[in-house]
């Protein structure tokens, strides 16, 4: 995958874990954790705030995207090889649907909004 995507991946990551984490885990403990993710001879900074739990598993995330021998991407529930272990991919999956909904939600949110206003 290009550079551009993999940057774009691990941005996806950032953002949908900080989301769940942040409502899911408000009792535990956070954690600012600094990522420098080598991917194609680059370096990637990504900076998150998580609990212990969901660092790990964005820890893995990042580890098996930076494995991903696809050049073009697929999704992961319809990838041919998977790489996730089952219970890995559950709980990847129950983040990316949670935060999936909450920003979708928020975008709905914001242009009711506007609508409102006119």
């Amino acid at each position: 995958m290009t550079h551009e995507k993999f940057d774009s991946e691990i941005n996806t990551l950032k953002k949908f874990f900080e989301i769940y984490c942040h409502d899911k885990h408000q009792d535990k403990t956070m954690h600012e954790g600094n990522y420098n993710i080598p991917y194609k001879e680059q370096y990637f900074k990504l900076d998150v705030t998580l609990c212990n739990e969901c660092n790990a598993l964005l820890s893995k995330a990042i580890s098996r995207l930076q494995e991903c021998p696809h050049e073009e991407k697929p999704r992961c529930r319809k990838c041919p090889n998977p790489c996730y272990e089952k219970e890995e991919w559950k709980a990847i999956a129950k983040i990316m649907k949670y935060a999936g909904i909450k920003l979708g939600l928020g975008k709905v949110g914001t242009k009711l909004k506007k609508l409102l206003r006119l």
